[in-house]
């Protein structure tokens, strides 16, 4: 009885946002641990599939780091990053590209069909849904002057065709986004999961961004889990790179957190991918985890 009543008492804390979310478009940038992990892979699914169930939209935006880097060492390739961005060569974009639009892709959209879900896997170059360009990082150097760099098939988001998406869901089906961008001539650009998330949800409207990754949130010291940061302001956010804090492939995930706000997405969040059932815990209890970023 205990166990049932605990149960109830679940439902009855998640009502309120299931009616507050119901309609919305929530956009899912899913990758880090959660996606090495059979069972965390099987959790996000559900969570997914059930959070369409009750009425929410759900768009998936993904990553595939851990598998393009095992394809890269079966070939013999090497990867170096700048800012947390893969350079990526010729060579290295043909494998990325075959990676994630589609053992990856195709992949998530097999788990959702399996657990009772509608899904429709994309890449960028589909429908002329993310059109890119080269981008050039910018860096240091041992001077201290800010350099662009070039990082090869590396791209920038120029438009995203956000019809495709939403004729997908007005169907019921839920889009599953491999961010591979095509460029004026149609070549393939390697774009920063969290990035094309970030995008996608401005070009959507969408009324939440949730990154999962494979760390508590944004931690004042990497070192100790207990210094998460549950909030941040966007004025927060270049006072925390200069101080190092915000490092590595954190970087772009708050970036694009701040873009979506200043581009009308209502809140971001970044959470615990390695924790099962992270994206019900944020989107439907009180508490919430993770670090929610403001403005």
């Amino acid at each position: 009885m205990n166990s049932a009543l605990e149960k109830a008492g679940i439902l009855v804390e998640a009502l309120p946002y299931i009616k507050k979310f119901a309609g919305k478009t929530v956009v899912i940038k899913y990758g880090g641990a959660a996606m090495l992990n059979d069972d965390l892979k099987e959790a996000v699914i559900k969570d997914v599939v059930l959070m369409k169930y009750v009425g929410i939209n759900p768009v998936i935006v993904h990553g595939g780091g851990p598998e393009i880097n095992s394809m890269l060492q079966r070939v013999g390739l090497q990867s170096t990053f700048i800012q947390g961005l893969r350079v990526t060569d010729e060579a290295t974009m043909e494998l990325v590209e075959m990676v994630l639009a589609g053992k990856v892709n195709k992949e998530i959209v097999a788990r959702l069909q399996r657990q009772g879900g509608k899904a429709v896997g994309l890449c960028g170059k589909d429908g002329g849904l993310i059109k890119a360009k080269k981008r050039f990082e910018v860096v240091k150097n041992e001077a201290g002057e800010r350099i662009p760099t070039d990082i090869g098939y590396v791209g920038d988001v120029v438009k995203i065709n956000p019809d495709l998406i939403r004729g997908l869901i007005e169907q019921g089906y839920i889009p599953v986004i491999a961010p591979i961008g095509a460029g004026e001539g149609g070549e393939a650009y390697n774009i920063n999961a969290d990035t094309a998330a970030g995008e996608i949800a401005q070009a959507l409207g969408a009324d939440k961004l949730v990154l999962l990754t494979d760390v508590e949130g944004i931690l004042r010291d990497r070192n100790d889990p207990d210094s998460l940061i549950s909030s941040l302001q966007i004025n927060q956010v270049e006072p925390l790179m200069e101080e190092g804090i915000l490092s590595g492939g954190m970087i772009p995930k708050v970036r694009c957190c701040v873009q979506a706000l200043q581009g009308g997405v209502g809140t971001t969040h970044i959470i615990d991918g390695r924790i099962p059932h992270s994206l019900l815990l944020e989107v439907f209890t009180d508490q919430g985890i993770g670090t929610m970023v403001v403005k």
